[in-house]
């Protein structure tokens, strides 16, 4: 019989397919089979395997917080049901609850390496922390009444759980089953009260006596419950509304915090009225009178020192009349009180104090306090409580993210010096301690190569992050605002128009890892272009160059390639270089008709800027108003360090500039690229019909008409943008289609620009968004001082390729299949005055240029990988053959290509609006991987999407959060061993001493036997009806987690070894008691014979 291999008859059908190209490309088209033998392809489909590996920032929209003080880990809970464990630095894990409900409280069992949520649709669940990434071992799920608070005291097994209708339950955190023992709220209250005492806000046991549990209700009643007798032993009635209430350690004052900016003390027992009531932000008011009420006081902690006063720490509670004042967090103690101002609301804290017991001493150091959009920790141990520097990446989201780039296995000097020009932007005035919350260990680095991430961020700033090994640490800030002039007062905004916020905002980041050339595009029509140095120079003047881009056709006919429109370059095609451009800023700034005319949107500084080692601005470029229609947005960017050239493009043409010697070498309109050769019956337009820009900007990837005032919202605002599912075809039907055709993706790169070429050279290949690829030539002058003297020619060379939709990503590859990168000019230092020698051989030196040997063959010789959002194709050259082709998706869009290195070899990855991630083979395009990831439901996700090499990806997952995935089963497999441990074996503190006279006369802590109390034997079963246990996924999971790598194996081994002996040890016994049965049988036997052996028949 015969056997059959799925696999190939798969890729012969995906050979057939994609041979079947256009009718214009199948009759040159080689046999593909024919191809494959040229270059055999290592790359195979179990290669590849999609999953999430770390994510990080700080955690969207929290809403819960908690502190384990003996294992030293925080936890926060989100709005999303997301959950955020962090240990020492570089530790970290991200779990999801599945309902996806917000997080309301956080317990941990502490030193037990597990966690208790509460969440707001009523389910408590059990986490396990002892495994690397955690999981629910037990959920519960409460049917008639809602969760408001949960108190687990600890070493405890026993979870109290408060309801809105003022009842409290009591789970077991073992099983997660309910004791049959409740307290009721009308128990609780009896007649003290008239009316229901509202949800329970609080929940606590007296720190020196477990049988008394402290009960705070919000309508102002407090209850200290007897457990044992099973009544209320004291209540404490107040008029305000309580937030929280606090114990002092001796058990004998608790303090509370309400409504109306107050705190009251109250003395245990002394129900009748408060020890003493505190408004701390409350102005003095003389002759008896009430202070005038402030806001309320949402948070407070009694924390007590043995050598000093305690300390009142609390939130809220200013007064009225502060309007505007930033949110604060107050520290009483002693007679001192400190009002720390944040910057942003605070939604929870906590203190962090050296003992997990409640009976003893506090000694708080540190307060650790969740804002909307921060984490800060303050030293209380030092004058002025300063706060510790962050050493987690929170700061992802300081200005909204716009734009990101992933850069893996990049130059090994980068991340070094990188971290040594950002080391000098650090702030000063931090604690001098080391950063207490410290738990967990670090996971095993199994990845050497360096990785980089860049974002771009709506105030204009650019960050560079460490990205190695699964962590990630900001190394340096550049703020590419300073170069231009800010408004005075904050009414006047800048004189942009074409954006109503942001005007600073990354658009594009173009960067050159090698030659450490960065170019940025900004939301205002400019460009930066900035070279790395190390040193501290100063610029007289700000470098700029002004390029007026305009697209206006005045024929319905293809237009005439003599025959341009008036531009800056009014030379033909092939002579573009001989008109001097605009270096300074125009002075005209309206036209003859009163229109806006050569401005630029925003103005440069004139005066002198002193740039700090780090990157420094080379060059300013700016698209400037003409006749009333302002500039549109940059779509596309390419930057070239060994030709020193930076290229980009809009929806109105592409521009050409020469950064060395700081002049426009090409200025086109996108009709005028095509020359002859277009395609398309263009209608003229008036320029000031339609502004948005086209569909490959930052601001509206839709097609579809936007109203000016969308264009430009910021890339982090949730926008469920249903247009995702639209198809963009590159059918030739509509007029408006035609009239914005973008530059949409720039290659510079060392190939044949025609078919008739026998070498390869220098040459820029320019995208557009209807689907052509057309090559520039450029034709450099030598190097060194020539270089900056000779002009360098552009001219167009006729080559025109077609493909579906719009171009995403260009690469090529050489007769072997590997990638071809673009040639760089090695970095080295600018600002150093060198020797004459030295002088003299950099400008013999020529920029690395990674073009085949001559020596290969010349027919064939190249093949160029182009991807659309529809599909990709492989063209060979010289030829310009279409060797392969793959229509990507039919019903969707590519939003992301990349071409990128994995396991010794090279693939296209592709991201489509569908949700799907795919991998195709190259040069062959055979789909490797084709996996539904996650749907496309914001703008955010399609802009900061990127592939890089060693099958790493990542995406803003939320406006706070960068998520990374890997698509290479090689990472997935050794993820398990990168991961840090959250749990780490610690002893747990001693307990406090009761000392000789308490042990003797009582007093000190009494503990309580709570199994007596809530276990099923005296207290009964729980009503079934009042709530359902769900069982977890991770009791099974966590030891599949966990057994990962050699430790575990050998711990399974030895496991398996101790079960063998003991079952070995388990039959010995039985054979050694068979035996001892087997012997007295016998003897029985025996005797029964003798007795019976003269005995006649008859006397039986």
């Amino acid at each position: 019989m015969r056997k059959f291999n799925i696999r190939k008859v798969l890729d012969g059908l995906t050979a057939g397919s994609s041979s079947s190209s256009s009718a214009s490309t199948s009759s040159q088209q080689p046999q593909p089979a024919t191809r494959e033998n040229d270059i055999p392809e290592t790359l195979q489909s179990e290669h590849f395997q999609l999953c999430k590996t770390v994510r990080h920032g700080f955690p969207y929209q929290p809403s819960a917080l908690a502190f384990d003080p003996v294992q030293k880990i925080l936890a926060i809970g989100t709005q999303t049901g997301a959950l955020r464990l962090f240990g020492r630095p570089g530790v970290e894990c991200y779990c999801q609850h599945d309902s996806g409900a917000a997080v309301i409280q956080l317990q941990f069992l502490i030193n037990e390496g597990a966690l208790v949520s509460a969440l707001a649709d009523d389910t408590l669940h059990l986490w396990n922390l002892r495994q690397k990434r955690p999981a629910i071992l037990h959920s519960l799920k409460f049917n008639r009444e809602r969760i408001t608070f949960c108190h687990l005291p600890f070493q405890s097994k026993w979870l109290y759980v408060g309801t809105e209708r003022g009842n409290i339950h009591i789970v077991n955190v073992e099983s997660f089953s309910l004791s049959g023992y409740v307290i009721m709220w009308n128990k609780a209250i009896e007649l003290s009260s008239k009316s229901h005492p509202g949800p329970v806000v609080h929940i606590s046991d007296n720190p020196m006596d477990e049988g008394k549990l402290l009960m705070g209700f919000e309508s102002g009643t407090v209850v200290l419950w007897d457990l044992k007798s099973k009544k209320a032993e004291y209540r404490y009635t107040h008029d305000e509304a309580i937030h929280s209430v606090a114990w002092h350690h001796e058990g004998k004052q608790f303090i509370c915090s309400h409504s109306d900016g107050t705190l009251t003390i109250w003395n245990v027992r002394n129900p009748t009225k408060p020890l003493q009531t505190i408004t701390p932000h409350g102005k003095q008011v003389k002759d008896g009178k009430k202070p005038e009420p402030c806001k309320p006081i949402l948070k407070v902690e009694y924390k007590t020192t043995r050598a000093g006063e305690p300390f009142i720490i609390l939130s809220g509670g200013l007064s009225y009349d502060t309007v505007g004042r930033r949110p604060c967090l107050t520290v009483m103690h002693g007679k001192s009180t400190a009002v720390l101002e944040m910057d942003y609301s605070i939604v929870d804290f906590l203190t962090l104090c050296e003992t997990p017991y409640p009976n003893d001493f506090q000694e708080p150091y540190a307060v650790v306090v969740l804002l909307e959009k921060d984490l800060v920790l303050i030293d209380l141990a030092q004058n002025g409580y300063p706060i510790f520097e962050n050493p987690y990446p929170l700061s992802i989201h300081e200005s909204p993210v716009t734009c990101c780039e992933y850069f893996a296995d990049c130059p090994v000097d980068l991340i070094p010096v990188l971290y040594s020009v950002g080391a000098r932007q650090k702030r000063q005035g931090y604690s001098k301690k080391e950063w207490p919350i410290n738990g967990g260990n670090w996971g095993l680095v199994t990845q050497s190569y360096p990785e980089i991430i860049i974002t771009g961020h709506a105030d204009g700033s650019v960050k560079f992050w460490d990205a190695s090994a699964i962590t990630l640490q900001v190394l340096y800030k550049l703020k590419t605002a300073k170069v231009f002039e800010k408004s005075r007062n904050k009414d006047d905004k800048p004189s942009t128009d074409i954006v109503d916020e942001d005007p600073f905002a990354i658009q594009i980041i173009s960067w050159c890892a090698e030659s450490r050339m960065l170019c940025i595009a900004g939301v205002s029509a400019h460009v930066i272009v900035y070279r790395f140095s190390k040193q501290e120079i100063n610029t007289e003047v700000i470098p700029m160059l002004e390029v007026r881009l305009l697209y206006e056709i005045n024929y319905i006919e293809s237009p005439d390639p003599e025959q341009l429109p008036p531009l800056p370059t009014p030379g033909t095609g092939s002579n573009p270089q001989s008109i001097a451009p605009q270096s300074h800023p125009s002075t005209s700034s309206s036209s003859s008709d009163g229109l806006r005319d050569n401005v630029p949107c925003l103005k440069v500084k004139n005066s002198p800027l002193k740039q700090s080692p780090g990157y420094q601005v080379e060059l300013v470029i700016q698209l400037v108003w003409v006749s009333g229609e302002p500039p549109q947005q940059i779509t596309s960017l390419a930057i070239n360090s060994a030709y020193g050239l930076v290229v980009f493009g809009n929806c109105n043409g592409i521009a050409l500039v020469d950064y060395l010697q700081k002049t426009t070498l090409l200025n086109l309109g996108t009709v005028e690229l095509y020359g002859s050769n277009d395609p398309y019956r263009r209608e003229p337009r008036s320029p000031r019909k339609s502004r948005q820009p086209s569909g490959a900007g930052l601001c509206d990837i839709n097609e579809g008409t936007t109203v000016q005032e969308d264009r430009c919202k910021s890339p982090t605002s949730d926008v469920k943008d249903n247009s995702f599912s639209r198809s963009r075809s590159s059918s030739v039907t509509s007029i408006d289609k035609e009239s914005r055709e973008a530059i949409s993706a720039l290659h510079f790169c060392e190939t044949f620009t025609r078919k008739a070429d026998t070498a390869p050279s220098p040459c820029l290949w320019v995208g557009t968004t209807l689907g052509t690829v057309l090559v520039i030539a450029l034709n450099l002058p030598p190097g060194g001082e020539q270089r900056l003297l000779q002009p360098v020619i552009v001219s167009p060379s006729g080559t025109i390729l077609r493909l579906k939709g719009a171009i995403l990503r260009m690469a090529f590859l050489d007769t072997t299949g590997s990638l071809v990168p673009p040639a760089y000019e090695p970095w080295r230092e600018q600002n150093v005055s060198e020797d004459k020698d030295e002088k003299d051989k950099l400008k013999k030196r020529r920029p690395v240029s990674v073009s085949p040997s001559s020596s290969q063959e010349i027919s064939e010789n190249q093949y160029a990988v182009i991807c659309s959002e529809k599909q990709a194709k492989v063209i060979s050259l010289p030829s310009q053959n279409c060797t392969y082709k793959q229509n990507i998706t039919e019903t969707s869009f590519v939003l992301r290509g990349d071409i990128v290195a994995l396991s010794n070899s090279i693939c296209l990855a592709c991201f489509c609006a569908n949700g799907h991630i795919m991998t195709f083979s190259l040069p062959s395009l055979r789909p490797l991987l084709d996996v539904y990831y996650l749907p496309l439901t914001n703008m955010r996700i399609a802009r900061t999407f990127c592939f890089t090499n060693n099958g790493q990806a990542l995406y803003l997952v939320s406006p706070t959060e960068i998520q990374r995935i890997t698509y290479s089963q090689e990472t997935c497999e050794n993820l398990q061993e990168m991961l840090g441990e959250l749990f780490t074996p610690v002893e747990t503190p001693e307990a406090p001493n009761r000392g000789f006279f308490k042990g003797l006369f009582g007093g000190g802590a009494q503990s309580l036997d709570r199994e007596e109390l809530f276990g099923e034997s005296a207290a009964g079963k729980a009503s079934r009806s009042l709530a359902q246990h769900i069982p977890g996924p991770g009791g099974i999971e966590g030891v599949k987690g966990a057994a990962s790598g050699i430790v575990c194996e050998l711990a399974r081994a030895r496991i398996a070894l101790d079960e063998r002996g003991q079952k070995l040890g388990e039959l010995e016994e039985r054979t050694a008691a068979m035996l001892a049965s087997a012997d007295s049988f016998s003897k029985h036997a025996h005797e029964m014979m003798l007795k019976c052996k003269d005995k006649k028949w008859y006397q039986f």
